[in-house]
């Protein structure tokens, strides 16, 4: 089943290309004007093939060869090469992707060739990629996120261009339906990026459940909207605490993935062979300026994208239904503005969150945890077997792993699985530990716990701990923390563009592949933290 989301209810949405797949390089009048071809650094220069049963003959790879080195090409990774066709290959362009070593190429490095390709293309009317040889589904992702324009309300640009059509070359009896999950996958990174790069007053806590709601009609996703009196009243004071200092209220979004049958056990554990029910929480502040505790004002305009968390569990959900997965999958999504005003909570406030516990706000600009405890605690009603949650939650995440390594944190072998799964999707999340010694500098004089340590030592890993305090025991959680790897303030590389990048839409559904496979964690004997 397919979401249909070209009519959302936002002011502009990103570009990609259309995608077919082909068993080899189409001819004829509506065929391609270029094709992608890998190359490789071998022992003695440069090489051309790679890929089993070529399309290109050989004659027309010995040409392309003698090219390459004329023009001084190495194959090296990342390297691009435009180059006029040669007989046997009937295109106009040919462009020559460099992959490094053909003994050491990875998914990954596939998926980058092709999205570093597809930023090369603009003016193709229609690619053929031979990189679809090398692993169909590595390079159908990469064209078409590498190819992802997002313009916003720019006026339109009549000399603008953008690649038409992508096929991409694909073989094996499997082919179609490694094709399909592809642009499943695409599509749940699209909307992901899409929402990501919505201005603030276009995406605030009412809209954004708008939003949700049209994205997930005929997908089988049952949507639940919470406003700001019925959070008043069922005790969720983390988010109206948050939200209280905007005129937008807060608004809590619950989604629901069942398949047909329910074939996911009820009470959260796997039975009879049915897979185990999912809960997914991601932090949705549609726009932080601090609060109270004002953020400085240079590069506040990419708090925007402080709701990345929210986005990458709103696609993942949809996409789990497009991909008919066999698990009961439940996301809860707390979303706020977080503004300075009259109204707002204050430093030395304390909050009532939803299971009870009192929390000591001593940072206004430390909210997403007070916004993600409501949630968890909600999530953690529905007896889970496993809790995936991701924020923009810390600037120390991009202090301690840089720009693009999520940091993860939870149950430990939860965590080291879902750590390997992001590393294989190109994600690349490292785990990270949850010294005890930072628990209990959470501990407050007047409150059950503060939401800040009083030191700036290892700021990631104790809004972890934060975290862990809410998830009930039983329950192998996981927190991505994204603030750096969500958004991307450089220039675009590989199949990542500036702005919204995705992440972590595909470790997310990669583990819930995993998990509905039957995919488990070892208990290794030690509890999780916060417990």
């Amino acid at each position: 089943m397919a979401s249909d989301t070209t009519s959302l209810p936002l002011p502009a949405r990103g570009a990609v290309p259309h995608l077919a797949l082909a068993d080899s390089v189409p001819t004829g009048p509506d065929g391609p004007d270029t094709l992608v071809v890998p190359v490789f650094t071998g022992e003695s220069g440069i090489e051309v093939g790679g890929t089993a049963a070529s399309p290109v003959p050989e004659p027309a790879q010995v040409e392309l060869w003698k090219m390459l080195v004329a023009v001084g090409a190495t194959g090296s990774r990342g390297e691009v090469t435009t180059l006029p066709a040669v007989e046997g290959t009937d295109v106009t362009t040919i462009l020559a992707v460099g992959l490094g070593d053909a003994d050491t190429v990875t998914s990954d490095d596939i998926r980058a060739a092709a999205g570093t390709a597809s930023r090369s293309l603009r003016s193709a009317r229609h690619v053929a990629s031979l990189l679809g040889l090398l692993d169909l589904p590595a390079a159908v992702e990469g064209h078409a996120l590498g190819a992802y324009r997002y313009d916003g309300q720019k006026a339109a640009d009549p000399d603008r261009t953008d690649v038409g059509t992508v096929t991409v070359v694909g073989r094996g009896e499997d082919a179609a339906e490694r094709f399909t999950h592809a642009c499943a996958v695409v599509e749940a990174v699209t909307l992901a990026r899409d929402l990501v790069n919505a201005p603030a007053n276009a995406l605030y806590p009412e809209s954004y459940a708008e939003v949700v709601r049209a994205a997930t009609t005929g997908t089988g996703v049952e949507v639940e909207v919470l406003d700001e009196h019925q959070l008043e009243e069922q005790g969720f004071g983390g988010i109206v605490g948050v939200g209280r200092g905007s005129a937008r209220p807060p608004r809590l979004v619950r989604m629901t993935w069942s398949p047909e049958g329910d074939r996911s056990a009820g009470d959260g554990d796997a039975a009879d062979g049915a897979a185990p029910t999912v809960a997914l929480v991601g932090k949705g502040i549609t726009f932080d300026t601090g609060g109270i505790s004002l953020k400085p004002g240079a590069s506040m305009d990419a708090m925007i994208s402080d709701m990345g968390g929210s986005a990458a569990v709103i696609a993942s959900v949809i996409a789990a239904a497009e991909l008919d997965l066999p698990l009961t999958v439940t996301a809860t999504v707390p979303l706020a503005e977080n503004m300075p005003d009259g109204n707002a909570t204050r430093p030395g406030d304390v909050l009532r969150h939803y299971n009870g516990t009192t929390t000591e706000v001593l940072n206004t600009d430390a909210e997403g945890r007070l916004v993600l405890a409501d949630a968890i605690a909600r999530a953690c009603e529905d007896n889970p077997r496993y809790l995936i949650e991701t924020a923009t939650l810390t600037g120390a995440q991009l202090v301690a792993l840089g720009d693009r390594t999520p940091g993860i944190m939870g149950s430990p072998a939860f965590r080291d699985a879902v750590a390997g799964i992001s590393r294989e999707v190109g994600e690349n999340a490292w785990p990270m530990p949850l010294p005890p010694e930072l628990n209990e500098a959470l501990t407050s004089d007047v409150a059950d716990i503060r939401n800040i340590s009083g030191s700036r030592s290892g700021g990631m890993l104790v809004a972890g701990h934060y975290l862990g305090r809410f998830v009930t025991e039983g329950v192998e959680w996981v927190h991505i923390d994204v603030a750096g790897p969500a958004y991307n303030t450089g220039s675009a590389y590989g199949y990542t563009p500036k702005r919204g990048t995705g992440v972590p839409v595909r470790t997310i559904i990669a583990t819930l592949e995993w998990l509905a496979a039957g995919g488990t964690t070892a208990d290794d004997g030690e509890e999780p933290a916060g417990e």
